[in-house]
């Protein structure tokens, strides 16, 4: 895989005039690919960094840069330099570990005015992309995020006003033995076990849809909604926009829907229904079959339903919310009285090869408890029932946070929301709620995942795994920062932590090895750079419409967010030794450079080719990697979206801005504050020791930094009675 930047050209000129050098020299600034910001933007009041970037290894390894000595921020309007600064080597100039870069950050935190502007490396005459600064940024990208659903709705039409002209398609398998009259997945031709199954949404690149998956896309959603209701509107250019519902739920609702038809008279749910492929997706006309249920997509669905059942009352639909709390109820007693029922689909031993493209089943103990015990949480906050708490009040310490001793990591996310929910719920028991989050404090500051690793990535955005579906990981570990600081789980940090989960958004708007945008087709949208390819069976490869942006027609629809840089990607085994079946297909093998060998954030290419190159494994899209994103992003959207900022509760967490950072050792540190109260400043080793301590009464406020020597330290700020703490590196 091999990525290109252009450069500008420049030979001797005859320059009459300074006006006329000037304008040479606005002509002569091209745009760098070693210079790395967030495309669409910051907030004023956010950290605000610039990562240029030297390759070291990889397949850029020989695209050497070394930034100058002054980066300038240019109103891109006017052209006016409205800071100046020095980028500062990071980590003394050894390679980062995950990207194979020496890197440089060059921080500009200060500039806070409204405007749009690119970064400028004086010296070399190369900028950046433009980026905006303003307190609603995000708006308008929160809502391409949750219209990706819209786009993965299955069985619904997708008139050209609402989809846009290009991705404009009728409904999807409702013709004959399709949704409207499924049948069983081995009774193909029983007409007596046909159901309606329509709607739901495609899961991924494929189209079928997974009860246990899409209920916990549920879940996610209304949690999101729960948790910044104000950032939702009514105008997302979805057919019911304008209804007086935020469009999140009439999103919500499609998928609830869905769930409900899937419901047996018993309370339990269907595992499955497989979809045949086709692109467009109405043109798919291959039978679909269902699978039997079981319980992991029962107690799931239970879960879905009993938290929705809460927030559509709170909606205003009661007569919903009523239904769905009978069902929740039910789908609860039928996983308790049959807690073991299995059923794996595209399975060959259970007769259901060929139903559906992931296995949904999932008959790990852990997984399973943590399901019954979120379930349980939402049936107690809907019915004040304490036999639903006892799961979890009764089993906590089976979960890996007490068995493997104070642990956590990625691949856990949903468990350590689940002991951060209960630890601040009003309902939880005192003796256990103090032993929890004493472990979880331990836990989140002791092992090699969380904040122990704030500041040791060269791109700002720490994951320990680049596995597949990194971008989800990045997304979860953004959140378990921010919901960290939000419940007060270590309040003198909780600035720190504000900083560290807004960093895991600029990763996926651009601030990463491959300067883009891991969203598709959304150059024309804020980004100046983002993916064109994902795998997915309608924007699929070699299609004239759908496959390419800015060579097919269209390209994909706008807002998908692929998987990301995969570690263990590589092509199919049957490569390894002419074995794919003929020799056209042993050819596939070679058509094209791929990205093997590479560090582990490098290891992604813009493509969506399929087998026996599995482009899949990097590119493809799920409702998994969209709601964990949407879930970070929201929370640093503006309200309404207005531009008095994401919430009075959130901004006075937000920590001052400090900078620059890292700072040279004897440079002034200078820190942004608003108000007028006294600042006190009070700098820490991470061991806790004071090293210094000063009052400002007045602005600026400026530390130097002689005394200190070369290391990370703890920065607290405190100024109207708040504390903030951020983390700032020394040279």
């Amino acid at each position: 895989m091999k990525t290109h930047f252009l450069f500008r050209k420049t030979g001797k000129f005859v320059i009459v005039g300074i006006a006329a050098c000037l304008l040479q020299s606005m002509k002569a600034q091209t745009v760098s690919g070693f210079i790395t910001i967030d495309q669409f933007g910051y907030r004023p009041e956010a950290t605000k960094m610039a990562v240029i970037r030297d390759p070291q290894t990889g397949f850029d390894a020989a695209q050497a840069f070394v930034p100058g000595m002054v980066y300038q921020v240019v109103d891109a309007r006017t052209r006016d330099v409205v800071f100046s600064g020095s980028p500062l080597i990071f980590n003394k100039g050894l390679t980062d570990e995950a990207s194979g870069d020496r890197i440089w950050w060059f921080d500009f935190s200060g500039v806070a005015a409204p405007g749009t502007y690119y970064i400028l490396d004086k010296e070399k005459n190369l900028k950046s992309y433009t980026f905006s600064i303003r307190e609603d940024v995000y708006n308008e990208l929160l809502k391409h995020a949750v219209r990706m659903f819209f786009y993965q709705r299955a069985g619904f039409e997708k008139e050209a006003r609402f989809a846009g002209e290009g991705w404009a398609d009728g409904a999807s398998h409702i013709g004959p033995l399709q949704d409207k009259n499924c049948r069983l997945f081995n009774k193909k031709n029983d007409a007596s076990t046909e159901r309606d199954l329509h709607g739901g949404w495609y899961d991924a690149g494929d189209y079928n849809k997974y009860t246990a998956w899409t209920a916990n896309y549920i879940e996610c959603m209304l949690l999101i909604y729960r948790e910044t209701p104000d950032v939702f509107t009514d105008d997302y250019n979805i057919p019911e926009s304008g209804n007086g519902i935020p469009d999140l739920l009439d999103e919500v609702k499609w998928g609830m829907d869905w769930l409900l038809r899937m419901r047996n008279e018993d309370g339990s749910l269907l595992s499955i229904v497989g979809l045949s492929e086709a692109s467009p997706p109405s043109a798919a006309t291959g039978q679909s079959l269902y699978g039997p249920a079981n319980t992991i997509a029962t107690i799931t669905s239970a879960k879905a339903f009993a938290l929705g059942a809460r927030v559509f009352r709170e909606a205003g639909l009661t007569g919903y919310a009523d239904r769905l709390k009978e069902a929740a109820l039910k789908a609860w007693q039928w996983a308790e009285a049959n807690p073991n029922v299995v059923f794996h689909n595209n399975n060959a031993s259970y007769g259901s090869r060929g139903l559906g493209a992931g296995d949904q089943e999932n008959e790990n103990p852990d997984v399973r408890l943590e399901n019954r015990c979120l379930a349980g949480f939402y049936l107690y906050e809907l019915t004040g029932d304490k036999q639903y708490l006892s799961p979890f009040e009764t089993s906590y310490k089976r979960f890996p946070l007490y068995s493997y001793g104070y642990f956590m990591q990625q691949y856990w996310h949903r468990q350590q929301l689940m002991f951060l929910k209960y630890v601040n719920a009003p309902y939880a028991k005192e003796e256990i709620k103090n032993e929890i989050r004493e472990y979880l404090i331990q836990a989140f500051n002791n092992n090699e995942y969380y904040a122990a690793q704030i500041g040791r990535d060269g791109y700002r955005s720490y994951i320990k795994d680049y596995n597949w579906s990194s971008n989800q990981y990045k997304s979860e570990y953004g959140l378990f920062f921010y919901l960290w600081a939000q419940e007060d789980m270590e309040p003198a940090k909780s600035g720190l932590y504000y900083e560290a989960a807004e960093d895991y958004i600029h990763y996926i708007h651009g601030v990463n090895p491959f300067n883009r945008v891991y969203l598709t087709n959304m150059n024309e949208r804020g980004a100046s750079h983002s993916i064109t390819e994902i795998f997915h069976t309608w924007f699929s490869h070699n299609s004239p419409l759908w496959d390419k942006a800015g060579v097919s027609t269209y390209g994909p629809a706008p807002g998908y967010l692929a998987g990301g840089p995969n570690a263990w990607y590589s092509w199919d085994d049957c490569c390894d030794n002419n074995g794919c079946g003929s020799a056209a297909n042993n050819a596939m093998c070679l058509s094209e450079e791929l990205p093997i060998a590479q560090p582990p954030s490098k290891m992604y290419k813009d493509f969506n080719t399929s087998w026996p190159l599995n482009s899949w494994e990097l590119t493809e899209p799920s409702d998994s990697y969209q709601v964990a994103y949407i879930r970070l992003l929201a929370k640093f959207v503006s309200s309404k979206g207005s531009h008095t900022g994401i919430s009075d509760s959130v901004k006075i967490n937000i920590p001052p801005a400090v900078y620059p950072n890292p700072v040279k050792r004897g440079e002034d540190l200078n820190i942004v504050v608003t108000g007028d109260s006294e600042v006190y400043v009070s700098v820490y080793t991470l061991n806790g020791q004071l090293l210094l301590s000063r009052s400002y009464a007045g602005k600026p406020v400026v530390v130097n930094t002689s005394p200190l020597q070369q290391g990370i330290y703890l920065v607290k700020i405190t100024t109207g009675g708040k504390d903030r703490v951020s983390k700032i590196i020394v040279h």
